[in-house]
């Protein structure tokens, strides 16, 4: 290949980023335009339905995912469902830990009561399942313990 065709091919690359680097900022300020736009317009409501609107579909989800599961699996699923208590608990306490008496602090004080039942309950759940897996002992062995 020549090298006039290398230098020819690379310029109309070097061309085509220019090209697609003014695409790029024209189109991110199109984008920080709308969004100004549209904070002025109360873009504070559509974030509360995006909120929303997510929050439903988690408890959906959440609830679709948990009542599935094969009872040989609920044992893991509360382990799991502990852990993510417990990330719970960190941010809940970030929410509440400052000075001022907000509406946040309010909200951080209960994820922190709530998820500390949650984890609590979890535990104590898991521990009975746990022991319904335990081998009984027979019953000559406990009449041989109580002499």
């Amino acid at each position: 290949m020549p090298v006039n065709d290398i230098v020819s091919g690379l310029n109309g690359l070097a061309a085509d980023q220019h090209k697609l680097a003014d695409t790029a900022a024209a189109l991110a300020q199109q984008a920080q335009a709308a969004l100004a736009h549209t904070a002025a317009a109360g873009g504070g409501q559509g974030f509360f339905i995006t909120g929303l609107t997510v929050f439903i579909l988690a408890c959906f989800v959440g609830y679709y995912v948990v009542w599935r599961v094969t009872p040989a699996l609920h044992s893991p699923l509360m382990a799991v469902t502990n852990a993510v208590s417990s990330v719970i608990i960190v941010g809940a306490l970030l929410a509440a830990g400052p000075a001022a008496l907000t509406p946040s602090k309010w909200m951080g004080l209960g994820a922190v009561v709530l998820a500390s039942i949650n984890i609590f309950g979890g535990f104590i759940v898991t521990q009975r399942m746990l022991a319904m897996y335990k081998k009984k002992e027979p019953a000559a062995a406990k009449a041989g313990s109580k002499k």
